[in-house]
C-alpha cells in the first residue's frame, strides 16, 4: 500500500467548513500501520477536530519522535508543517518551534515508549514550563516495532501475547501532567470517536500545555485476553466520568445582573438559560467550594456566571519568559543586534 498515492481530487458535494476546506484536505498519506490500529482512529479523530475547528492546515506545525505513534503525523494534515524528531526528543523540538514562532498552532504526537520511557525527562519539563501545544500520547502498553515488549505504561501484572506476566510498576503519564503543571489534561480510547473529538478539540484551543493520553490497542501485539490495553478489556472497563462537547464561539450574548440578583437569557437555539450572578466574595481560586457551590445552585435549576475556578498556573511559555509578541523568527538584524551599547547595558543590570 505505500506506493498507492490518494487521489488529489475531491467531490465537488464535499462539505467545506467556514474557511473554505473538505474534510479530505485534512487528511495526509494512506496509513501503512497494521490493519485495525488505534492509531489510524486517532488520526481520524484528529482530522475530524481541525476540520470542525475551521483550522487552516498550513497554521499547524505537527512534530513527533520514533515509534508507530510518531508515524502518524504522515497520515493526517498532509499540507501542515512537519518534523519528525529523534528518539523522545520530540518536546524540546516543539518549544524551540513554539519560541521562534508562537502564531502556529503546535500539535505533538508521541507513544508510550517515546515519552514515558526514553523521552520521559523531555515529557516532564515540558508540561512544567506550559509550552502551549497539545501533547497526544497514543499509548498501547508495548513497544510495536520491536514485537511486542512491555512499555513503561504497561499495567503491572499484564500479560503480554506470548504469556509473559508484567512485574512492573506503570508510568501514569495522566498524573504527572497533572502534578508538573498541565491546564488541560483528559484521557481517551481511540474506539470512543465521541468522546475522542472533543478532547482534541478543547486541547488544540487551549491557551496552555495540554496533555491527552490515549489508550490505543496494538493489534499484532496487545489485543488479547490478558492485556489491559486491548479492545475488549478497554470497552468493558471503561468509566466515562463525562461525555463532552466542544462549543465553537458564536454572536455574543450579553445581559447584566448585579452581585447575587437572577437573571434569564434567551439562547442561540431559542431555550432559556437561567443565570446567578456571582457574590463579590467569592473566591475563583478556591477548586473545591467552586465545586460545593456550583451544585448548591444547580439544584435550584440555575448556572452559575462569572470566573468560577482559574488556575494561576495557566499561561504558557511565552508569558513566562515575557517574549515580544511578534515570532521570533521574523525579527531582523536591528532587532537582534540593538548594538554595543544595549548590550553593556544589559550587562551592568545582571551584575
Amino acid at each position: 500500500m505505500t506506493w498507492i498515492a490518494k487521489p488529489p481530487l475531491h467531490h465537488p458535494t464535499l462539505e467545506k467548513n467556514r474557511v473554505g476546506y473538505t474534510r479530505r484536505d485534512y487528511e495526509g498519506k494512506i496509513s501503512t500501520l497494521c490493519a485495525g490500529c488505534g492509531h489510524d482512529s486517532i488520526s481520524a479523530a484528529i482530522i475530524q477536530a481541525c476540520w470542525e475547528l475551521d483550522i487552516e492546515p498550513h497554521r499547524v506545525a505537527k512534530l513527533s519522535g520514533i515509534g508507530c505513534s510518531s508515524k502518524t503525523p504522515d497520515y493526517f494534515l498532509g499540507a501542515s508543517h512537519g518534523f519528525n524528531t529523534v528518539h523522545g526528543r520530540m518536546p524540546s523540538v516543539l518549544t524551540g518551534a513554539n519560541l521562534a514562532n508562537r502564531d502556529l498552532l503546535y500539535l505533538g504526537v508521541s507513544g508510550d515508549g517515546d515519552s514515558a520511557s526514553i523521552g520521559l525527562g523531555q515529557f516532564a519539563h515540558a508540561m512544567r514550563r506550559g509550552v502551549r501545544m497539545a501533547y497526544i500520547v497514543e499509548n498501547n502498553g508495548v513497544y510495536g516495532l520491536t514485537k511486542g515488549q512491555f512499555s513503561a505504561t504497561a499495567d503491572s501484572g499484564s500479560k503480554s501475547k506470548k504469556g509473559a506476566v508484567n512485574s512492573d510498576s506503570p508510568v501514569d503519564l495522566v498524573a504527572m501532567a497533572l502534578q508538573l503543571g498541565a491546564t488541560y489534561v483528559g484521557r481517551g480510547f481511540s474506539g470512543d470517536k465521541a468522546q475522542l473529538v472533543p478532547l482534541i478539540k478543547g486541547a488544540m484551543a487551549h491557551g496552555g500545555a495540554a496533555f491527552l493520553d490515549v489508550i490505543s490497542p496494538c493489534v499484532a501485539f496487545n489485543n488479547h485476553p490478558g492485556s489491559t490495553k486491548s479492545y475488549d478489556y478497554v470497552r468493558e472497563h471503561n468509566e466515562a466520568v463525562s461525555r463532552i462537547d466542544f462549543i465553537t464561539p458564536r454572536e455574543e450574548i450579553t445581559t447584566q445582573a448585579a452581585p447575587g440578583q437572577r437573571v434569564d437569557v434567551r439562547q442561540h437555539d431559542g431555550s432559556l438559560l437561567r443565570l446567578r450572578s456571582l457574590h463579590p466574595e467569592y473566591d475563583p481560586t478556591d477548586r473545591y467550594a467552586a465545586m460545593a457551590f456550583m451544585q448548591a445552585h444547580h439544584a435550584r435549576g440555575e448556572v452559575l456566571t462569572g470566573l468560577l475556578y482559574v488556575d494561576p498556573l495557566a499561561t504558557d511559555l511565552h508569558t513566562a519568559m515575557n517574549t515580544t509578541a511578534r515570532p521570533l523568527n521574523t525579527l531582523e538584524a536591528p532587532q537582534l543586534c540593538p548594538g554595543a551599547g544595549v548590550l553593556q547595558k544589559i550587562n551592568a543590570s545582571l551584575r
